[in-house]
């Protein structure tokens, strides 16, 4: 069948923007282009080189000209050259936003750094390194995909149904900024509407005893300038502020210099919480009020380049797509995006719960899934704790590797203003000690609510009472957590000419127009939101965006070009949920 793609065409210097927007300075260089890459079997740096790649797209994938895929215990190999101005004064760093999964780094055949991990970006010191001009930069990858306990997410060696194509190594933006001796190596920002103020902490490279100074903008006015310590939690006053939601995704800049380095960030003001309605149920809320999150499972995959956007238009299309039908929420599944995307997420206003990337051991699916259909049906709980071998999580290895990389999750979209809940699991898929997950996100971010269990394998934790619904009629009552439906819909509409797989997947229904999957839609939120408001449900979550290879349910086509569904039709459903659940909760 032949290769759908979207209308983005990234050339020969894909994702130029600067990657990381809350933490940007002026000296820097993104080394996105063609590189030499190899696969052997072996650590050694290749003796031939196989060809080009265009990073940062994965050999799998169509967009990186290479096509090939990378099997477990082969070696994927980089190599290209590092042109450095090195500074007399100050630090050369260099920045991989994410590369799947074990990478180690050579400058010049000596070794820079060494990661593991999927989804994370990383960071290595290379000054000692480097001279002045050309330099050698070669990187090494190993990925097991989904051969052992490693983060993969939705990737599978043999791909079908809702598991989609594998993809390896630097698969987001590379890149190279100079800095001085004494810089600012990160921030935390924590609005406090309650308190009228946000807390701010700069994190500086080395403790230099220097105040740094701190500007905060708003329509171009610096409404508050000071000086503060760094490395303690400082408190900055906001006496009028401009709260941010979806409707209104109100953004203050904010200007941060220590010594020689200056660095732009930004922050809004809001507030994610639970507390009681009216008619004292228990309800998420949005700057201490009642909101009803009404979104669309999100996995960020396109037909040519798979995880990597072919553009950052690619990335703003999808949330405005949903915009316009009428979502606030976006729930990004079992994926840790490219720091950017949270960037739109928060300029444009959108909500986002953020799933943990799943991995774990081999769990039998048919097994996994069987047995919570039974215990949903029989409302029997199963624990997590007692079961590690059923959900893939023998090893104590890969289960302090999980704890490892949940943490850098949480610590790297902190300051994302949009994320509003965290989802450790998914369905079980790895699943393990998830009441003690809920309350170990709990003490790193107070500030955000937990779906501890998306779906299956409830064990009484987090904030919410979440269900996956494709298949039952569904009847809920109020909980002592926030009721939400976090999966449901997944009716299929296959369009023509505009399909990647021959082979046909989804949930249910199977539909062929426009106008039945609107039908359908309508019919799903009736039967399964709508009806369930006054009772408790509280957000939604309908599957999905976009098709991806055979999973044809999405909302658009995988190349983006077909909006599946009546578009003013779907914004008048939508408007009826928001409008029911402000009668319910007043």
């Amino acid at each position: 069948m032949k290769q759908h793609e979207t209308r983005w065409k990234p050339g020969d210097t894909p994702l130029m923007e600067y990657p990381r927007p809350q933490l940007k300075r002026g000296q820097y260089e993104i080394l996105n282009g063609y590189w030499d890459y190899a696969i052997t079997k072996s650590a050694g740096e290749p003796s031939e080189w196989q060809g080009r790649i265009l990073v940062p797209y994965s050999p799998e994938c169509s967009l990186s000209g290479v096509g090939e895929i990378l099997h477990p215990y082969e070696y994927l190999h980089y190599r290209r050259i590092l042109y450095v101005r090195k500074p007399r004064r100050g630090r050369v760093l260099l920045n991989f936003e994410a590369v799947d999964q074990y990478a180690e780094v050579y400058v010049n055949g000596a070794l820079a750094g060494r990661h593991m991990g999927g989804y994370s970006p990383f960071t290595f010191d290379i000054t000692d390194l480097v001279s002045d001009g050309p330099n050698f930069l070669h990187v090494s990858v190993l990925d097991s995909t989904d051969s052992s306990y490693h983060s993969r997410g939705k990737q599978a060696q043999v791909r079908g149904g809702m598991f989609y194509s594998c993809q390896s190594g630097i698969w987001q933006t590379v890149w190279m900024e100079y800095v001085p001796d004494l810089y600012i190596r990160d921030l935390k920002i924590t609005p406090d509407i309650d308190r009228k103020c946000v807390r701010l902490t700069i994190f500086p490279s080395r403790d230099a005893g220097k105040e740094a100074t701190v500007s905060i903008i708003r329509r171009g006015r610096v409404i508050l300038m000071r000086k503060m310590p760094t490395g303690e939690d400082i408190s900055l006053p906001m006496e009028s502020m401009e709260l941010w939601t979806p409707e209104s995704p109100s953004l203050y800049s904010l200007k941060v210099e220590l010594g020689n380095d200056h660095v732009d960030s930004y922050f809004g003001m809001r507030k994610f919480s639970v507390g009681m309605d009216a008619r004292g149920i228990r309800r998420f809320m949005l700057n201490n009020k009642p909101y009803f999150a009404n979104g669309v499972l999100d996995q960020g995959y396109w037909p040519e380049s798979l995880m990597t956007p072919p553009s950052d238009e690619a990335y703003i299309c999808d949330i405005r797509t949903m915009k316009d039908l009428g979502f606030n929420m976006l729930r990004k599944h079992v994926k840790v995006e490219g720091r950017r995307w949270y960037y739109h997420c928060d300029r444009m206003g959108m909500l986002v719960w953020q799933d943990m990337v799943n991995g774990g051991s081999n769990y039998n699916m048919n097994l996994v899934r069987d047995m919570a259909n039974i215990l949903t049906v029989t409302q029997r709980h199963f624990s997590d704790c007692m079961n590690y071998k059923i959900l893939g999580r023998e090893s104590e290895r890969g289960r302090r590797e999980y704890r490892h990389e949940l943490a850098g999750m949480l610590r790297e979209l902190y300051n994302s203003t949009c994320i509003c809940t965290w989802v450790p699991f998914n369905e079980g898929w790895g699943q393990f000690e998830a009441a003690h997950m809920a309350d170990f996100i709990a003490r790193r971010d107070p500030t955000r609510t937990v779906d501890h269990a998306s779906g299956w394998y409830d064990e009484g934790a987090g904030d919410y009472f979440s269900i996956h619904n494709y298949f039952f009629p569904l009847r809920i009552e109020p909980k002592n957590r926030v009721v939400a439906l976090t999966e449901f819909g997944g009716t299929t509409y296959p369009v023509s000419g505009h399909r990647s797989a021959l082979k046909t997947y989804g949930y249910g229904l199977k539909v062929y127009s426009k106008k039945d999957l609107t039908r359908r839609y309508e019919h799903d939120v009736r039967r399964e939101v709508l009806s369930q408001i006054k009772k408790g449900m509280s957000a939604s979550v309908y599957t999905q965006l976009s098709d991806i290879e055979e999973e044809m349910n999405g909302l658009v086509t995988g190349d983006r070009e077909v909006v599946k569904v009546e578009p003013e039709r779907v914004r008048s459903i939508n408007r009826q949920i928001i409008t029911c659940f402000e009668h319910a909760t007043t």
